[in-house]
């Protein structure tokens, strides 16, 4: 690691082909002061030492060499500024011990050290640590570059203008009321929001730092490499402010315009006997001017002091405008020029916060069938439309409220309840809206929240809002539906539910057992349905009645239906190779499943993958599914059948069947419902359900399996009936797949002996 302190040495390899300026002798040391600019270089890569003090330790600057201090660490740096004076310039890397490590040291350099000369230079390898606005605005800092911009004669540029700036500060140092000024003016303009605000505190200060009254006018060239030469006017103070929001041309106001053309055409400061006009050089072909009228001439110092403030100001300006920018597309929709979601979040939460909430109401404005109308006419058209829409919004309901646009076709009105309520807001819709020509009808669904008996944040609030809107929807559209505490509870859980369903899934929490099917009159085991459960880590089991429901909103039981399609298909392989070669698996498929486009793939895909033999595959779907859509449903299975599947309709007798569709749909087998089971022991109605369930299946020719068997009493009725199949409690509860091999080896053979 090279020493803390570097002397001039002369390169004696200097392979760049960059020019650099001629060498001058240094100037006769002044008593009591170094004949040297001393530079700190603080980073924690050493070639960044080495490349600094190559590009820069031969050149003089302001007549002086330079004079490099070495820091390795924002540590090292602390304690080196303590008993090091006259450090000029600080070169300081962002990232070193810590991502923030460089900021860190500005604060501290600054406000522990108190060192308010030394010019602060940073540098960033990596500019996503410290964005550059934010640094700007939050630290006390002199530039901001990355290390890939800065070339040789770039870092020679940057440093020499900070040893520049730091020589005048030093020499006006006994103007203590002037830099208390321009420190005291640069914080107070980086306290202002917006461009106006900033460009009318510049003139203020301006004044202040003179002593004088605040009479002047601040502009912005908006492209001088063009020919342009038209001044827009940013701010005024004082006898001008008839100028606002104006323009300056040649004609009226010849003698501000002349001065501030010369300003601008020779880019310095030009100072009269009775004006002074600033030069703020802008980026991207934008300077700025300023025209302030004086009572006398300024001093030297005064000229001193304004060259430094200009050069803060330079960056200010270029800053808050872009800053100001950003914020406007942060936080207002660029079509509408209405707050959008982020905004719309802070204004509710002030809301929330004070007095007008117990009477303010939130609604969601979804345009119904936008869509279509934007397909059909263009997207140019669907924009001026949506401009109508806002419009109307916010002039015909009344004052004092707040319209957001939070989405493409959603729009949002915040305000009292008796501006902002169904009646209200639907009426906007009644009259068509007249674009280019064309009159176009539309409506709204309104999704509302009264904010007085809303508990939680903005963005709470405005997720209620949704689910009042999607309730309303599900209804009927151009309707409305205000939110209530149960629909929030209700939301909440199902949410929670999909997210800790998905996290499960991804944990192997969730696992497939296997309830045994038997023959009635061997009482031999035939086969078993699959069934899924989920235990969380802290051993609790999850119903099924609870997480199914969720899978199918959620569309995770497309995945968690294959994956339970296939561990149950290897099992029954499995089973096969332990002996069982006559066992029927039945898995159970969801009508979000079953309607995938890509279900029939998955199926055939399962069983080329595990090798199961199709015929001894049974795929289970309820009743409700088989009435819902029966045509496309004979389709299906048609085309299930064809891969050797068989179908079983689960639940059977508690839907409402057409008979005329059930001998059409290609079936293999009822299921006869727990509840009904139940009742053959239970209930005053006996088995007559039961008995006509098994009837039906015997006069179509279908299987049928009863379900819950759980005493043996059920189990001999169901026999005398002439049910042959039955599962259920009495003979063994759902099971893991090593539980069930064991079973069928075992307790199965001797439960049939």
């Amino acid at each position: 690691m090279p020493p803390p302190i570097t002397p001039l040495e002369q390169s004696k390899d200097d392979h760049d082909d960059l020019v650099f300026l001629e060498e001058h002798p240094a100037a006769p040391a002044v008593a009591g002061a170094r004949n040297v600019w001393r530079v700190m270089i603080i980073d924690d890569d050493e070639d960044v030492h080495s490349t600094t003090t190559f590009a820069l330790g031969n050149l003089d600057m302001q007549q002086r060499p330079l004079e490099f201090v070495h820091a390795y660490s924002a540590g090292q740096a602390r304690e080196l500024l303590k008993h090091e004076s006259e450090i000029a310039v600080i070169l300081l890397d962002v990232v070193m011990e810590q991502d923030d490590a460089g900021l860190h040291l500005v604060r501290y350099i600054r406000e522990t050290l108190n060192l308010a000369d030394v010019r602060i230079i940073l540098r960033t390898g990596q500019p996503g640590y410290a964005p550059e606005i934010d640094a700007i605005r939050d630290f006390d800092i002199n530039d901001y570059k990355t290390k890939s911009e800065l070339t040789r004669i770039k870092l020679f540029t940057t440093v020499t203008a900070a040893i520049r700036s730091y020589e005048q500060i030093r020499k006006i140092n006994d103007s203590r009321r002037g830099l208390n000024q321009i420190v005291h003016a640069s914080t107070q303009l980086m306290a202002l929001h917006g461009v106006q605000n900033f460009a009318s505190g510049v003139l203020t200060q301006i004044a202040d730092l003179l002593g004088q009254d605040s009479n002047g006018v601040l502009c912005v060239q908006e492209c001088p490499d063009d020919g342009c030469h038209e001044l827009m006017v940013m701010a005024t103070a004082g006898s001008y402010r008839h100028l606002d929001n104006t323009t300056l041309c040649n004609v009226e106001h010849k003698h501000i315009y002349d001065a501030m053309e010369l300003t601008l055409g020779q880019r310095r400061n030009v100072y009269g006997p009775d004006f002074i006009t600033l030069y703020f050089a802008g980026k991207a072909s934008r300077d700025f001017v300023a025209y302030l009228e004086v009572g006398r001439a300024p001093t030297e110092i005064d000229e001193r002091l304004l060259e430094v403030f200009c050069s803060n100001v330079a960056v200010g300006l270029d800053n808050v405008e872009l800053v100001t920018h950003l914020h406007n597309a942060a936080f207002y929709d660029q079509l509408s020029k209405l707050p959008n979601r982020t905004r719309l979040v802070e204004i509710l939460d002030a809301t929330l916060s004070g007095p007008a909430r117990d009477d303010a109401t939130l609604s969601l404005v979804d345009l119904d069938h936008f869509a279509e109308t934007n397909d059909a006419l263009g997207h140019q058209f669907g924009d001026t439309l949506l401009v109508a829409v806002a419009g109307r919004l916010q002039t015909q309901l009344g004052g004092q409220l707040t319209v957001a646009r939070i989405g493409g076709d959603i729009f949002c009105v915040l305000g009292d309840s008796s501006q902002v309520n169904p009646a209200n807001i639907l009426a906007l819709f009644q009259h068509p809206f007249s674009i280019d020509g064309q009159d176009v009808q539309l409506s709204a669904t309104l999704g509302l929240v009264r904010l007085g008996e809303h508990e939680g944040s903005g963005a709470d609030a405005l997720k209620d809002a949704d689910i009042a809107l999607k309730r309303a929807k599900s209804q009927q559209r151009a309707g409305h539906f205000y939110f209530s505490r149960s629909m929030g509870v209700e939301i909440r859980e199902r949410v929670r539910m999909m997210h800790a369903l998905r996290t499960a899934f991804g944990q192997n929490q969730l696992f497939v057992v296997y309830q045994p099917q038997i023959d009635l009159a061997t009482r031999r085991p035939v086969g078993a349905e699959a069934l899924l459960r989920w235990q969380t880590p802290d051993g609790k089991f999850i119903s099924p009645d609870r997480f199914i429901p969720i899978a199918e909103y959620s569309g995770l039981i497309i995945d968690l239906g294959e994956w339970v399609m296939r561990t149950a298909c290897r099992e029954l392989v499995d089973l096969r190779k332990a002996g069982h070669q006559n066992f029927m698996m039945s898995i159970n498929v969801s009508q979000v499943q079953f309607r995938h486009p890509h279900f029939l793939e998955m199926l055939r895909k399962a069983l080329e993958d595990t090798g199961a033999p199709p015929e001894f595959v049974e795929l289970e779907i309820t009743e409700s599914m088989a009435m819902e859509e029966p045509d496309l449903l004979i389709k299906m299975l048609a085309q299930i059948k064809q891969t050797g599947v068989s179908i079983a309709i689960d639940d059977f007798g508690t839907g409402f069947s057409s008979l005329s569709y059930l001998q059409r749909l290609q079936i293999d087998r009822l299921k006869i419902d727990r509840a009904f089971v139940t009742e053959i022991t239970g209930s005053a109605r006996g088995s007559s359900i039961a008995e006509m369930v098994i009837q039906l299946g015997r006069n179509l020719g279908l299987a049928v399996i009863a379900e819950g068997v759980e005493d043996e009493r059920q189990a001999q009725i169901l026999q005398a009936l002439g049910c042959p199949l039955a599962q259920g409690f009495l003979f063994a509860r759902p099971m893991t797949a090593t539980a069930l091999n064991g079973w069928l080896s075992n307790d199965a053979l001797e439960g049939a002996a």
